[in-house]
C-alpha cells in the first residue's frame, strides 16, 4: 500500500457513462492522487481520454494489470463479469477495490456502503473489495437514514421513476432515436420514448423485477435492519439522467408534525430540500442532473397510518447515483 494521501488510482471501465463521470467528480473535488491508469477493454486501448487537464491513454485491462502491487485504489465500472473476474485479482495484490456493478453487494465479505449513512463499514473489508449500491437504493438510504435514527421505521414503500442512463450509452441511445421517431430496442423490450415502462432488469419467480429485489435487499443490508418491511415498483421513464422516486415510510414512533420530519431531513448530510408545493417548488430530474446530492421534496404525513409520510426524492444516478458516492468512498478511505 502506497501513500494513501496521494494514491495511485485506476479507473477500470473509464470511458464508459459513469466511468466518464468517474473522471468528472474526480475533477471537482480535488481528488488527490500521485498516478491514474485507465483501464478499458482491448478495442479501446491505446485511445486517449481527458482527465484533469491533460491526455491519458487508455490500457487494455487484463489478468497482469495489477501485477506491480502499485495501485492503491481501483474503481471499476465495467459489468458484473469483468467485476467478478479482475476484482479479486486487483484485491489480491493488495488493490482497495470499489466496485459499481451488482457483483459484490450481497456479498456478506463485501461492505454496502453509502458515506452518509455507514462510513465505518468501509473498514470491514476482508476481500478488499468495497460494493458500490444500486442507484436507486442509495438516494433513497441517504435520506431514509436520518428517519430510521430519529423515528425508527417499520416499513418503505418504494415506486421509482428511473432514467435511461441507468442502461448505460444503450439507454441514451433509445431514447435519443426514439424521439426523433426511429423506435430502436437496444436496452428495452419496447420503445421508451413517450412510454414508461413498468420493468427493469428480468422478472424473477415472484413477479418481482431484478431491481426491485435489489432495492429491498440492499436497503436491509445498508439500513442494517432485516425486520423492516420493504417492497418495490420500479418504473423506466423517458428522461435522460437523474432518478425520481416515491417514498412511503411508516414509522416505529409517532412524530409531532410534518415540520420535525422536515428539519431531521434538513440536517442530515448529502441532503437538500425544495418543499414549497404552493409556488410548485418540489425536486425535478431536468433541474438535478448534474448535482451530487439527493433532493427532497412534497413531505407530506400519510393519513392512512398512525405515523407514517410520504415523501418525493430525486437524484442524478450518474453522480449520487454511482460515481459520486464511489468517489467519496475512496475519500474515506484517504482518511
Amino acid at each position: 500500500m502506497g501513500d494513501m494521501s496521494k494514491p495511485n488510482i485506476a479507473l477500470v471501465g473509464a470511458a464508459g457513462v459513469v466511468g466518464t463521470t468517474f473522471r468528472t467528480v474526480l475533477e471537482e473535488f480535488k481528488f488527490p492522487y500521485n498516478e491514474v491508469r485507465m483501464l478499458e477493454r482491448a478495442e479501446l486501448a491505446g485511445q486517449p481520454l481527458q482527465f484533469d487537464g491533460r491526455e491519458w491513454v487508455m490500457e487494455e485491462l487484463t489478468e497482469h494489470s495489477f501485477d506491480g502491487g502499485d495501485i492503491d485504489i481501483a474503481l471499476f465500472s465495467a459489468g458484473g463479469g469483468t467485476s467478478a473476474k479482475f476484482a479479486p485479482i486487483a484485491a489480491a495484490h493488495g488493490t482497495i477495490v470499489v466496485d459499481n456493478s451488482s457483483q459484490w453487494r450481497m456479498d456478506p465479505q463485501c461492505p454496502l456502503v453509502v458515506p452518509e449513512v455507514n462510513p465505518a463499514e468501509v473498514n470491514n473489508r476482508p476481500k478488499g473489495i468495497i460494493a458500490n449500491p444500486n442507484c436507486s437504493t442509495i438516494q433513497a438510504v441517504v435520506s431514509l437514514k436520518p428517519l430510521q435514527d430519529a423515528f425508527g421505521i417499520k416499513r418503505v414503500v418504494y415506486s421509482t421513476y428511473q432514467a435511461v442512463s441507468g442502461s448505460g450509452v444503450k439507454g441514451l441511445k433509445d431514447l435519443e432515436e426514439g424521439i426523433k421517431g426511429n423506435d430502436l430496442l437496444g436496452a428495452y423490450p419496447h420503445p421508451i420514448a413517450f412510454n414508461v415502462l413498468p420493468q427493469i432488469d428480468v422478472f424473477e419467480d415472484n413477479g418481482y423485477t431484478k431491481e426491485e429485489m435489489k432495492m429491498i435487499d440492499e436497503t436491509h443490508k445498508i439500513l442494517g435492519d432485516y425486520n423492516i418491511k420493504v417492497t418495490a415498483t420500479t418504473v423506466r421513464v423517458p428522461v435522460y439522467y437523474a432518478h425520481s422516486e416515491s417514498i412511503n415510510v411508516e414509522f416505529e414512533r409517532p412524530f409531532a408534525d410534518i415540520a420535525e420530519v422536515r428539519e431531521v431531513l434538513a440536517a442530515a448530510p448529502g441532503i437538500v430540500i425544495q418543499d414549497d408545493p404552493a409556488n410548485s417548488v418540489y425536486p425535478l430530474p431536468r433541474d438535478i442532473a448534474g448535482r451530487n446530492e439527493v433532493y427532497v421534496g412534497r413531505l407530506r404525513r400519510d393519513f392512512s397510518v398512525d405515523s407514517g409520510v410520504n415523501f418525493w426524492n430525486v437524484a442524478d444516478n450518474t453522480r449520487k447515483g454511482a460515481a459520486t458516492n464511489a468517489v467519496q468512498i475512496a475519500q474515506l478511505l484517504l482518511k
